[in-house]
């Protein structure tokens, strides 16, 4: 037996998360698991990445966990199920929930223009081929959520403009700046397309912690902790890394030719997570979590906005959360996309091994996660890479967890 993936077969730690069952009483088969546990511990003998923690539930209960790898080669500390990771784009169905807890209760609509909580939003440019435009429209709260707001992080045709303001890239938690002057920094740059008109990747949840922050009168991390970490049960995902934790934070590891090597401080050293201002709070890519505390999120969204007798959400606005609000501007109308995520209409459309109503994302620290809302299914993965693998990854896990399930659940 190769030796990383021995960590599998370790008695797990009994940490917090939810209840567990055997995989052959909620229809799924072990030795057809034991296919996703090869094929992550090859990624981890192969180099590709240093380790893993992968979990599988079904009906609100755990059937699966296997660990495999170390979440420190240097110190040799194995991977443990409570391990912290950095969750990066993770992040934004976390956001969106949050928003959706004030949509609830009338204090955000989704047809708000932007500019209602951070006015200088009120004139925005668009940049393209012959210049700078006036956008034809204000950014509305919907067009955050679902990437409509021609928010990109950087790389489009306003490139220089955003390099020059010291803002291309995803992640912010390193700045000695409040969340709201980057918000109006960011506001004041031309954006990648006109709103609506076009499906482009961003900082569009980040602008929305702000929105957050502004309609609940609370900064963006005790609104999360106060309305969504506590009562999903969440008690390791926070935006940076008490020290008391430190020790399980995962390193993030990058490829230097053949070898995996730390990578450089910044979104990927631990030095901000841990001693950083802890200043500026990322809701697109900021959060740290562990399987256990996202398996619970996941959970919650699964059971119509419900876990353990809380609701966070009421069933509808999970439906309207999980629907296609991108038209056929994502992916060219083959999936459709959600507050945060990609959502599975047609799998033949898709192209991939799914079914409809499933809701999936990925991380930019390479991992994974997918909800199947027919058969009651959560599966996700988490590892720390940069740079990421890409959607093809995640797109054997999903075929891979697919085909463990062999029965109906009881």
């Amino acid at each position: 037996m190769p030796v990383l993936a021995a960590f599998a077969l370790a008695a797990p730690l009994r940490a917090q998360g939810l209840p567990r069952a055997a995989p052959e009483s909620l229809g799924f088969s072990p030795e057809r698991l034991g296919r996703l546990d090869e094929a992550l511990a090859r990624d981890v003998e192969g180099g590709e990445i240093a380790g893993t923690v992968a979990l599988v539930a079904r009906g609100g209960r755990i059937v699966h966990v296997f660990l495999s790898g170390y979440q420190d080669l240097e110190r040799r500390i194995p991977v443990r199920e409570n391990t912290i990771f950095r969750i990066a784009s993770f992040s934004k169905a976390v956001t969106s929930v949050a928003a959706l807890v004030l949509v609830e209760e009338g204090r955000l609509v989704l047809s708000d223009p932007v500019s209602k909580y951070v006015p200088v939003f009120r004139e925005t440019m668009v940049a393209g081929p012959g210049g700078l435009v006036r956008a034809k429209r204000e950014i509305t709260v919907r067009d955050l959520l679902a990437h409509t707001a021609g928010l990109s992080y950087g790389a489009g045709p306003a490139a220089e403009a955003w390099k020059a303001a010291g803002l291309k890239g995803w992640w912010f938690g390193h700045r000695p700046e409040p969340l709201s002057a980057l918000v109006d920094r960011i506001a004041a740059l031309p954006i990648d397309a006109q709103p609506g008109e076009k499906w482009v990747y961003g900082v569009s949840h980040d602008v929305l912690g702000r929105v957050i922050e502004v309609a609940s009168g609370q900064p963006l991390d005790r609104f999360l902790a106060a309305r969504v970490f506590g009562p999903v049960g969440m008690p390791d995902t926070s935006f940076f890394v008490p020290k008391e934790k430190a020790g399980r934070l995962a390193t993030v590891y990058t490829r230097d030719g053949s070898r995996l090597v730390p990578a450089p401080d910044g979104p990927s050293g631990p030095g901000a997570f841990v001693d950083g201002p802890r200043m500026c709070l990322g809701g697109g890519a900021g959060l740290v979590s562990t399987a256990l505390d996202y398996a619970r999120f996941l959970q919650m969204l699964l059971n119509g906005g419900i876990l353990d007798g809380v609701r966070v959400l009421a069933p509808r606005t999970v439906a309207t959360m999980t629907s296609n609000h991108a038209g056929a501007l994502y992916e060219d109308g083959r999936l459709g996309f959600g507050f945060g995520f990609e959502v599975v209409e047609d799998p033949g459309r898709a192209g991939r091994v799914s079914v409809p109503g499933e809701f999936a994302w990925g991380s930019g620290y390479d991992g994974g996660y997918l909800v199947d809302p027919r058969d009651g299914v959560l599966a996700l993965y988490l590892a720390q890479r940069v740079p990421e693998r890409g959607p093809r990854q995640r797109r054997v896990f999903s075929a891979l967890v697919y085909q463990s399930i062999v029965g109906a659940a009881p």
